[in-house]
């Protein structure tokens, strides 16, 4: 039971940064409160990784084989890094953070990665980010005028917006769940140490720890800082975030919430223009995302050369 406990620590570092961002826009609009956007993401996260998140588990299963002591290592180093960068409030990749540290692990423990799969995955992390900054462009530039010029001065407005967000929020919780469940417990699963079922409850039930605990930092991050967005607009940016996840989900590869919904806020500040985007912050988070990677690969490495010794195979 000790090795799960590095995986419990992913989960909830995984719930403090990325799960934050499924409803950030919502409470940086403020269309729902903190406290209710908590409650909402890690009810439907659980409920999105029991029954969606088998494909991801798969994938990460064929990326590198794993036995009880690389996956204790892998979970251990790749929580430690993300909750690293929680504390620098950037909204970084746990899927980055989790693929670095199985390769990190791998590679020292003499095991062999499939480069093809993890070409696969890399591919993703540039794709997710465009694709939502595309949608939310298309969507921020052609449907908003048309929507605020209609619809602006009717009463129920900004209630029906709000109602909108909300359930783009929750859709993107459960979709949350199904696609990154597998940055948890999948080196479990892979590892035979837990069923697929059981890797999936456990997952979702750390990730929703961390959203309870500890998600406000980035959350603030992404809906206040990169850029102030208004209802609709946060309803756009949400929606794109949410497409992404899910289509990610249903190929199978786990893709970030951090990744998707920045992409969807700078397509949004891309129509009002550059000024309107906080360059600072945004440089500050993909450089987070350049390092994340590469420095859980290290931690991961790192932590087998020392723990390796001690831990059953």
């Amino acid at each position: 039971m000790w090795a799960l406990l590095p995986g419990v620590l992913m989960g909830w570092s995984l719930g403090t940064n990325d799960a934050a961002n499924v409803f950030g826009l919502g409470v940086g609009a403020r269309a729902i409160t903190y406290r209710a956007a908590v409650v909402l993401t890690g009810a439907f996260v659980i409920l999105g990784a029991y029954v969606g998140g088998a494909r991801g588990m798969d994938t990460y299963g064929a990326l590198a084989g794993h036995d009880l002591a690389t996956a204790f290592c892998v979970a251990l180093a790749a929580g430690l890094t993300v909750t690293a960068m929680t504390v620098r409030r950037l909204p970084v990749s746990a899927t980055q953070a989790a693929v670095g540290a199985i390769i990190g692990v791998a590679l020292v423990a003499g095991r062999p990665v499939e480069w093809g799969v993890m070409v696969r995955i890399g591919a993703s992390w540039v794709t997710s980010p465009l694709g939502s900054l595309m949608i939310a462009f298309v969507l921020h530039r052609f449907l908003s005028p048309v929507l605020e010029k209609r619809l602006g001065g009717l009463a129920l407005y900004n209630t029906v917006l709000r109602w909108g967000i909300i359930t783009v929020g929750i859709l993107g919780s459960y979709a949350l769940g199904a696609n990154s469940v597998a940055n948890v417990t999948g080196v479990y699963a892979g590892a035979g140490l837990l069923s697929v079922p059981m890797a999936a409850v456990l997952g979702g039930a750390s990730i929703a720890l961390g959203v309870m605990t500890y998600s406000r930092r980035v959350m603030a991050t992404v809906g206040e800082r990169l850029v102030h967005l208004g209802l609709l607009p946060a309803l756009f940016a949400a929606i794109s975030q949410a497409a992404i996840l899910r289509l990610f989900a249903y190929v199978g590869v786990p893709v970030s919430t951090s990744q998707a919904v920045v992409g969807a806020v700078l397509g949004i500040g891309l129509v009002r223009g550059v000024q309107t985007v906080n360059l600072r912050q945004l440089l500050s988070i993909v450089l987070g995302w350049a390092l994340t990677p590469v420095l859980a690969g290290i931690v991961g490495a790192v932590v087998w050369l020392a723990l390796a010794w001690a831990l059953p195979v």
